[in-house]
Parts: structure tokens; C-alpha cells; sequence
């Protein structure tokens, strides 16, 4: 797989503090002068993007004149929260953060794509991958602490206690499923994006490709919103009360 310009950098600069990080996940890179992948570098990138942002929107921040940056995010904020009220209802509010910060960060992702020379960090399995585990997590825990143990268990054994048996090991599965499908879902359309946008800017690199470009933002904004509503889907269930 070819190098881009900002992995080769990290390979350059930071190749110690990688191959570091690595060895203590007991990984160890194939090649120690290029522990930096594609991928590794890009999500740098998305959290330098995202480290700046604050200073950025801090600039026009004002109660009486927003700027167009704290507009924008008072907009994103409050839908969502709405959305998350509407789904999970009562105690919403605790998790619009991590909503919020989901959405920003997998659209982040998707967009830096469309910048000649750079490539979407969730084009890559991994990626994807990592945060729908994270997001997995998130939701259980969230239950566990709601409800308990016994509470949050009872979920798994369904309405009828004689289809238990039945019932709880084929919601264990459908649960542990969740994050395979949030990984392909949202790493296949970032990936076959990314492909149809190169490879019409290789054949016609003038106006054609301006549309697949915006078809891009258009998947990247839908593929975002989809996994954040599946993210609050899944917390709605997570702490339900039964009745």
C-alpha cells in the first residue's frame, strides 16, 4: 500500500514513540523505521483537527453574536439531544456528550477524505472497528450501572420467562453481532467511496468528479448519523426499565 505524505512524516518524526506504544500492546511493526501506518496517521491528524477546535470556536464564542463554528455546533448539539430525548427519554441528557462527540469525530473521519493527498481513517477496518467497540462497551456499561447485574441481565431472557432459555443466548449473540455490523457498515461505504472519488479523478480529474465528491460528504454525513442513532438506539435499550 502506498505511503502518504503525512504517514511518511510520523515515520520520520515519531517512529520511536510508535514502535514504544506498539511493544507495549505486545505488537511489534514489521518494519521499525515505518511503524506508522495510513490509517495511524490520519487519526492523528482527526485528533489534532479536534484539539484545535475548541481554540477555533472560542474565537466567535459569544452569547449575543455566535459565530457561524458555535452555531453550527449549538445546532448539532441540540438535535441530537433532542433525538436522544425523544429515543431514551427520561436521563438523556447524561449521554448527549458522548453522542455529540461520536458524531463529530466518524463525520470528521469520513470527510478529511475528500482532501487531495489524505485518505478517511475509516476507510480502514481497524478504525470503525475500534469505535464500535468502544461504543459497545459504552451502551453495556451504562446498563450494567443503570439496572445491575440481575437487571441488566434480564434484558437477554426476553418478556417470557418459559422462552428464556431460548431467548437468552440468541440476544447474546445478536448483541455481540452489533459491533461487526456498525465495523462493516460504516468501513464497506466508507471504503467503496473513497474507490468510486480516485477512481474517477484518475480518469477524469476535471468537473466529473466534483459530483462523486459530493456524494462523498453526502455518505460521510449519512454514515455518521447512522451510527450515532444505532449508538442511541442501543443506550435506550441498555437502560430501559421494565414495566
Amino acid at each position: 500500500m502506498h505511503e502518504l505524505w503525512i504517514t511518511k512524516l510520523c515515520n520520520q518524526l515519531l517512529a520511536g514513540p510508535a514502535n514504544a506504544v506498539l511493544q507495549l500492546a505486545g505488537i511489534h511493526a514489521e518494519d521499525a523505521s515505518k511503524p506508522w501506518s495510513n490509517y495511524m496517521a490520519m487519526l492523528m491528524l482527526v485528533v489534532v483537527i479536534f484539539l484545535l477546535l475548541p481554540v477555533l470556536v472560542r474565537t466567535g464564542l459569544s452569547m449575543d453574536r455566535p459565530g457561524k463554528l458555535q452555531q453550527i455546533f449549538e445546532v448539532i448539539y441540540q438535535f441530537l439531544a433532542d433525538l436522544a430525548h425523544e429515543i431514551i427519554g427520561h436521563g438523556s441528557q447524561k449521554h448527549v456528550a458522548f453522542f455529540v462527540t461520536l458524531f463529530l469525530f466518524v463525520l470528521v473521519c469520513n470527510l478529511v477524505g475528500i482532501i487531495p493527498s489524505l485518505e478517511s481513517p475509516t476507510m480502514f477496518a481497524p478504525v470503525p472497528l475500534g469505535i464500535a467497540v468502544f461504543t459497545f462497551l459504552y451502551y453495556n456499561l451504562y446498563g450494567f450501572a443503570e439496572q445491575g447485574l440481575i437487571g441488566y441481565l434480564k434484558h437477554f431472557a426476553g418478556p417470557i420467562w418459559w422462552l428464556a432459555w431460548f431467548m437468552f443466548p440468541l440476544e447474546i449473540i445478536s448483541h455481540l453481532v452489533r459491533p461487526v455490523s456498525l465495523t462493516i457498515r460504516l468501513f464497506a461505504n466508507m471504503l467503496a467511496g473513497e474507490q468510486v472519488t480516485i477512481g474517477f479523478l484518475s480518469l477524469v480529474p476535471l468537473a466529473v468528479p466534483v459530483a462523486f465528491m459530493g456524494l462523498h460528504v453526502f455518505v460521510s454525513f449519512v454514515q455518521a448519523f447512522i451510527f450515532t442513532v444505532l449508538a442511541i438506539v442501543y443506550v435506550a435499550g441498555a437502560v430501559e426499565h421494565e414495566h
